[in-house]
């Protein structure tokens, strides 16, 4: 790669991170950290985000709730920057707490005088899209959690037309580490620190975005060191890979180096049933979608800010994710009765 690190600034900047454990807000802090920002986050448990994080990563964690809007506001005091990197994990009561958390991150930019980064999915898109979406694209989405993801995004521009600066970043699937967020957490099946099968989502000719979360999290500081050329509400696209499920099982085999590394077909069938009574798997039912039509992004006009887009080799992503994958513990969810439910393929999440 070749973009510029971080501008000579006479203090660091100063950024406020929502959501610093997650899949991509973890990734963000730390690119943020290696372009010269100080990073403060909020958290419910200080102690065990301290510890998922290690002494090694220099935050400053405060202890609030990205419900509650008072504390949202309080720990921004000072942000050049609040990263909104939160979402309901497990698709769990999305309805109740989306937008409320974001209604409490823009009072706080608001607040402060500080730019909002949020990252953004496809679900926004309807199933017929179709690929390469630019940043234009119609959005009729198809599911509840498109619809509250586009008032999201609703709200953000009206918090612009008031002078909230917002940067939008949307990619498609994140695979990597951080945990149950990753795609790949749901795909790969191991035990004993390697894996053991693959799921095959959907049909293996179905071209579908990844987006690895250090080239998005790198991204987002890129465009973050140019802030002063970024208008008031700027959306860009991260392509990342677009794989089709078939290519994307032939790449983890490379990966995992076991060539004969099983795959099975994903469980819809149990999905479907185990959602009669788990919140979980009724939304991913309803998200089930995205792997039989080919939505994808195209990255045109962040290509033409920056250079070029943020991109390790595929080979090496997937090795370093499944090497940080095996190495964490796992469980399988449990559904509300106390049963083992099946993986969940988590299509997009904060």
């Amino acid at each position: 790669m070749s973009l510029q690190s971080s501008p000579a600034t006479a203090e660091p900047r100063r950024a406020l991170v929502l959501g610093a454990t997650g899949a991509f807000g973890s990734h963000t802090v730390a690119a943020l950290l290696k372009h010269g920002w100080r990073i403060r986050a909020l958290t419910r448990d200080p102690e065990t985000a301290r510890r998922k994080t290690g002494p090694a990563m220099p935050i400053e964690w405060i202890k609030g709730d990205a419900l509650d809007k008072a504390s949202v506001v309080a720990a921004a005091e000072g942000a050049d920057l609040i990263v909104h990197a939160v979402n309901p994990p497990a698709y769990r009561n999305w309805k109740a707490t989306v937008l409320p958390m974001v209604d409490a991150s823009i009072a706080a930019a608001e607040a402060v005088g500080a730019r909002l980064l949020v990252p953004a999915s496809v679900y926004n898109f309807a199933p017929n899209a179709g690929a390469d979406l630019d940043e234009n694209a119609p959005q009729r989405p198809a599911t509840r959690k498109g619809k509250i993801r586009v008032e999201m995004e609703a709200r953000l521009r009206a918090a612009s037309a008031r002078g909230v600066r917002v940067l939008v970043v949307r990619a498609g699937d994140f695979f990597g580490a951080g945990g149950a967020s990753s795609a790949l957490d749901w795909l790969v099946l191991r035990s004993r620190g390697r894996p053991t099968a693959l799921f095959r989502p959907g049909p293996k000719d179905i071209p579908r975005a990844f987006a690895y979360l250090p080239d998005l999290g790198e991204t987002a500081a890129a465009l973050l060191d140019r802030a002063d050329e970024l208008g008031a509400f700027e959306v860009f696209h991260f392509r990342g890979d677009v794989l089709t499920p078939a290519q994307l099982l032939a790449a983890l085999r490379r990966a995992s180096g076991n060539a004969r590394l099983p795959a099975f077909p994903f469980p819809w069938p149990l999905v479907r049933l185990m959602g009669l009574w788990n919140e979980t798997m009724r939304e991913l039912m309803e998200m089930r979608y995205l792997w039989r039509a080919p939505i994808t992004l195209a990255n045109g006009k962040l290509v033409a800010f920056l250079g070029e887009e943020p991109h390790t080799p595929l080979d090496t992503a997937l090795r370093e994710a499944l090497g940080e994958l095996c190495a964490a513990p796992s469980a399988p969810p449990r559904a509300r009765n106390g049963t083992t439910a099946p993986p969940v393929l988590s299509n997009h999440a904060a």
